[in-house]
């Protein structure tokens, strides 16, 4: 048979993709930091992946600690939910409550890829050398405490109960069904905090990570189906979690805008 033979996975049997391995294809590890034979603006999303991930993330670190301004009549911010206000506890209350989905969301395997890359350069981006010389992974302190990602998952479920409950009451003015612009923020805010959540790779696994014949179990079949739907929503995971984190700093913003008198919100029924 002339011409090129195509290659399969030799452990799925599908179609192997891209070129054929050769001994300088992708080469990178040991290779001195920056070098790369890639001619593409590669350094473009770490770049703006590690401004956003800044500017976010103090955005965020510093609206926890304000303690003040994060009620707004029916609204509250997502970072306080669910509010928990001790006697005995002196500082902002979202310090409380944001240990779970901050725990959560720092230890997600995606944001991992994207800090590593944007904050640390390992790697910077496939096939471009990075400034270490030698490679443990994450078996070593601090980064051992990555594993523990899929417990948090368990924390993080009930903040999001909390948080719908919070939007319950954000459609609910004077005992009574209505609308505000706030009311549709806190929407999306946690619409896009529930996809992120349940994108995730470890619920994924839950559902069917663990079953290596779906027709040969109880329920195969709608179990396959639930795991099909995680399926979709976790090949979206990168955008669930750029969406997510977004607009829920901009519900935090919103809710303090109206609190402080600087933004009237508007009902729209």
């Amino acid at each position: 048979m002339n011409g090129p033979q195509r290659q399969f996975s030799s452990t799925t049997g599908a179609p192997a993709m891209g070129a054929a391995e050769s001994a300088t294809r992708g080469r990178a590890y040991g290779e001195p930091f920056g070098r790369t034979e890639r001619t593409d603006a590669w350094w473009v999303q770490p770049l703006v992946q590690g401004l956003a991930l800044a500017i976010l993330g103090a955005y965020a670190t510093w609206a926890a600690f304000q303690g003040r301004d994060y009620t707004f009549h029916n609204y509250l911010s997502p970072f306080y939910s669910p509010l928990l206000k001790p006697k005995w506890w002196p500082l902002s209350p979202a310090l409380l409550v944001l240990g779970a989905p901050l725990g959560f969301r720092g230890t997600c395997y995606y944001y991992r890829k994207a800090y590593y890359r944007a904050f640390f350069a390992d790697p910077a981006a496939c096939a471009v050398g990075e400034p270490r010389k030698a490679y443990s992974g994450e078996t070593k302190f601090p980064f051992v405490l990555q594993n523990i990602h899929r417990f948090m998952i368990y924390l993080a479920i009930p903040i999001l109960l909390f948080l719908w409950i919070d939007i319950v009451r954000g459609f609910t003015f004077d005992g009574r069904f209505g609308i505000g612009v706030g009311s549709l923020v806190l929407l999306a805010s946690n619409s896009l905090l529930t996809m992120y959540t349940f994108s995730c790779h470890s619920i994924r696994h839950l559902l069917g990570g663990r079953v290596d014949c779906f027709s040969c179990v109880v329920a195969g079949g709608p179990r396959r189906r639930v795991w099909l739907t995680s399926t979709w929503l976790n090949s979206h995971h990168m955008a669930w979690a750029w969406w997510s984190l977004f607009f829920v700093c901009f519900a935090d913003f919103y809710v303090r805008l109206c609190a402080l008198g600087l933004l009237h919100d508007p009902r729209l029924l």
